[in-house]
């Protein structure tokens, strides 16, 4: 009886996969295609020294949680572990699903290693470079991953200061806009004839998904018929005080986010003080139905990152307050909103249950009440990343927040289509969007 020639189990005479592991059987052409990923390495600090003359066991009962833990940031962020060595560990970002933003998940990967392992008081060193590599796509080998840039971060891993993650050139200048830097000294390393740039990842600029505003460096060109469209909708949400719903869809591209920007532009000259928030909607991590309504709550009430929970809770009851009149209704508003910002369990656990109707009554009253006050626009970024409950609650936001100055506009990004109607993938094909509804707006390709 033939045997699977990657797990090695017995596999009966006439199939074509193993019933075991699922690989192909028989000899075939070996499958490789050249990918640009980035390459993290994540390395015990002395480690050897530390297991000198321990006992295999003992070594073991340290490893298991540290690789547990390293396994599980990986993974939060979108990245495969390619391989253990020893104390080593290396994860790719980029295989087998590529992303826009490996680089940056790569960092903050790199970043939350750090604060996940110290509460294990264990010394680590971090590597990430970015490159082209060569994957073999059955991935059934220990050579799934080939190239120099490979070498390259297991070396900068190596030469990194402990409690530090060390990037090389190309991942520098793929985040730097999303990272404060601190440029440390070329370094040498083994193979490389001369010395290879590097910089220090100190901390984030951004919460994760937010990508950092910056002046476009080209004129507005090719898209007057389409701002002209998003001008005219806000200028009839402010005339009829009612709420619209706007869908911006098209290929990778094509001008959805400088149109973003020229219409925040137009925003900020026109007289009248208006509220513009932001929120985006993520395709990786543990906690992200309603990502996109904690960036906007998060910034109206002015949350940073380095907030402790006490903070949080005062800046959103102070918030609540300045929105809100009644005293009953703002405990009620506090306890249904603080979840959004991280103070409460995550409400996706009570979805289509009456306790989640409920929170969506009191998110839409919130939004209603900063409505009342001056104008609102709200961006939703990459709503094809978005789950049915974050869609379930942009439809009853457009069709119950009647009479407000509320302007809604979820703005689908890279793998919608300008025939999907509301940006999600298809899921609601078909709908016909009522008159105060979806107003879809296609972005034709440049």
């Amino acid at each position: 009886m033939p045997n699977c020639p990657s797990c090695g189990a017995e596999v009966p005479g006439g199939f074509a996969f193993c019933g075991r592991c699922g690989a192909p059987l028989g000899a075939g052409p070996r499958v490789e295609e050249r990918r640009v990923v980035t390459v993290l390495f994540c390395d015990l600090a002395g480690f050897t020294a530390r297991a000198d003359r321990a006992d295999p066991e003992d070594v073991r009962a340290l490893l298991r949680p540290y690789h547990a833990r390293v396994r599980h940031e990986i993974e939060r962020f979108g990245g495969m572990v390619d391989k253990f060595i020893g104390d080593g560990v290396m994860g790719v970002f980029g295989v087998p699903v590529a992303h826009e933003d490996d680089p940056e998940r790569a960092v903050r990967c790199g970043l939350a290693i750090l604060n996940a392992i110290d509460e294990l008081q264990l010394p680590v060193r971090i590597g990430v470079n970015t490159g082209e590599v060569v994957v073999a796509a059955d991935r059934h080998d220990s050579e799934g991953v080939v190239g120099d840039v490979v070498n390259t971060a297991s070396r900068l891993e190596g030469v990194a200061p402990v409690g530090g993650v060390l990037v090389g050139e190309a991942t520098w200048r793929a985040t730097r806009a999303m990272f404060d830097y601190e440029p440390m000294t070329p370094v040498t390393v083994k193979g490389k004839a001369d010395p290879l740039p590097v910089w220090r990842a100190a901390s984030a600029r951004s919460r994760l998904g937010v990508t950092v505003d910056r002046a476009p460096a080209t004129p507005f060109l090719g898209r007057d018929g389409e701002l002209r469209q998003l001008r005219e909708h806000y200028r009839r949400v402010l005339e009829e005080r009612s709420v619209r719903l706007v869908t911006v869809g098209g290929e990778p591209g094509v001008g959805k986010t400088r149109l973003v920007r020229e219409l925040r532009a137009f925003v900020d000259a026109r007289p009248e003080l208006v509220n513009w928030r932001q929120g985006h909607c993520l395709p990786y991590g543990e906690g992200i139905s309603f990502w996109a309504l904690g960036e906007v709550l998060k910034a109206q009430a002015g949350v940073l990152e380095s907030d402790d929970p006490a903070t949080v809770a005062a800046k959103l009851a102070d918030t609540v307050a300045a929105a809100v009149e009644v005293p009953a209704e703002r405990q009620w508003l506090e306890t249904r909103l603080a979840p959004l910002l991280g103070l409460a369990g995550d409400p996706l656990a009570r979805t289509g249950t009456p306790e989640q109707a409920e929170a969506f009554t009191a998110w839409r009253r919130f939004l209603e009440a900063l409505a009342a006050r001056r104008p609102l626009v709200l961006v939703v970024e990459d709503l094809h990343w978005a789950d049915d409950a974050l869609l379930s609650f942009l439809r009853h936001l457009v069709e119950e927040a009647a009479g407000s100055r509320c302007w809604w506009w979820p703005r689908p990004g890279l793998s919608c289509s300008t025939a999907t109607p509301a940006g999600d993938g298809g899921r609601t094909a078909g709908r016909r969007p009522s008159p105060s509804s979806p107003c879809p707006t296609p972005t034709p390709p440049a």
